[in-house]
């Protein structure tokens, strides 16, 4: 007999070839212009809160209550989402947040305080949750698996470039113009990015999956134990998150640097940026939470080091590890996410999943600003977080699975064939 031919393997998947699927451009470009404001705003807020006669300390307040009522607000939006579509979440909550960061720039000195501080709070209740809803567009944009993984990962793969671009780009306007240009540029920039992707197709048309299907009851609940502690965990990543940028401060200050409290997180983020590119380019077979424990490991010893690095160099280079495990943590989680939240409400659990990392790193901020004068408590908090991620998501393996199926398109791999070599 002659003998069976082999299954030509699967064509491999670039980077370009997700770029140039119908409207894969448009929202990711839409969706990082959108999201400018988050990494723009609290930087703006300071500057303009300084330079109005405000001190530094009210100034960091506001960007605070900034980024904190932005990410308290996000699961509220998710479900409005699920409810009612896209669009229109999208645009009246762009509408409101570029027309009150304009109005604290016109309206902030005349009001004192008080008003500042309601108009930033309003600010940050209406920033568009873009991220949520690209991830809940991926699945109908990209059928294909295997293309639908590479652009996650491409996506949370450029989330560090706001935060390489957003602050020198506020700082550029401020020194070149003002502060309250700064905020202008800001609120346009994130009502135009949002527009870009309120008004593509696939936004426009997208419509959840019927919630009430088959699945009822308690397994039909957002607060199911496997989401509970992969948020708990979550909490713990934004923690290290939180932490890393007080503890660059902190280096910057001690070295006398004071470029290090922004050449530190670059490097972090542009570790996430080239680990995220990895990481969706190749295939893989195991389950997505595996995948998600292992990457938290490896997230975890990236920092180790750092808690006895003092030399600013050293450290700059070191940091890009932990961040470039970082893409792959935030990859997976939103994967795990997905097979495991009820249907209809993917967008609501995307939603919790971005602000535990936003509580998570409230917290690492706030504690590592307690412990700024003590240089070892303050380099080891981000493994802290990290080890605190890593045991919730060991103790939770296996909620972390879906129960009664696989892991779904190119995450999934039949029992049987687990640990067969592909």
């Amino acid at each position: 007999m002659p003998p069976t031919a082999l299954p030509a393997p699967a064509p491999r998947i670039t980077y370009g070839a997700v770029l140039g699927s119908p409207y894969v451009a448009r929202l990711l470009g839409g969706t990082l212009t959108g999201r400018l404001p988050n990494a723009m705003a609290p930087v703006a807020i300071l500057l303009w809160a300084t330079t109005s006669g405000s001190s530094i300390a009210f100034g960091g307040l506001l960007s605070a209550l900034y980024g904190l009522s932005s990410s308290v607000v996000q699961p509220v939006k998710g479900r409005l989402m699920d409810r009612y579509g896209q669009t229109a979440v999208h645009l009246p909550a762009a509408v409101l947040n570029s027309a009150l960061l304009v109005s604290l720039a016109l309206a902030g000195p005349y009001g004192g305080p008080g008003l500042a501080t309601a108009i930033v709070v309003a600010a940050g209740l209406t920033t568009p949750s873009l991220e949520a809803g690209l991830r809940a567009l991926w699945p109908k944009v990209l059928p294909d698996p295997r293309l639908r993984h590479a652009a996650l990962a491409l996506d949370t793969g450029t989330q560090g470039l706001l935060y390489i671009a957003g602050p020198p780009l506020v700082a550029a306007l401020a020194c070149a113009y003002s502060p309250t240009v700064a905020l202008a540029a800001t609120a346009v920039l994130g009502l135009a990015g949002t527009t870009v992707v309120a008004f593509a197709p696939p936004s426009r048309h997208w419509q959840p999956a019927p919630e009430n299907g088959p699945v009822k009851g308690a397994a039909a609940r957002l607060a199911g134990p496997g989401l509970v502690f992969l948020f708990v965990a979550l909490a713990g990543i934004g923690f290290a998150l939180g932490a890393m940028n007080v503890w660059a401060i902190g280096m910057a200050e001690h070295h006398g640097q004071d470029m290090l409290s922004g050449i530190i997180p670059a490097a972090f983020s542009t570790g996430s940026f080239l680990g995220g590119l990895v990481y969706g380019h190749r295939t893989w077979r195991c389950f997505a939470a595996d995948r998600l424990i292992s990457a938290s490991a490896a997230f975890l010893a990236g920092w180790l080091p750092l808690a006895v690095m003092s030399a600013p160099l050293a450290a700059t280079a070191a940091v890009a590890v932990p961040g470039a495990f970082l893409a792959v943590v935030v990859t997976c989680a939103y994967v795990t996410t997905e097979a495991l939240a009820p249907t209809g409400r993917t967008s609501e659990a995307y939603a919790w999943l971005i602000l535990s990392i936003g509580v998570g790193q409230s917290a690492g901020i706030a504690l590592a600003g307690r412990l700024a004068g003590q240089p070892l408590a303050s380099a080891a908090l981000p493994a802290a977080g990290a080890a605190f991620a890593l045991a919730v998501l060991l103790a939770a393996r296996q909620q972390l699975r879906p129960a009664g199926h696989l892991p779904r398109g190119r995450h999934r791999r039949p029992l049987r064939d687990r640990h067969k070599t592909p």
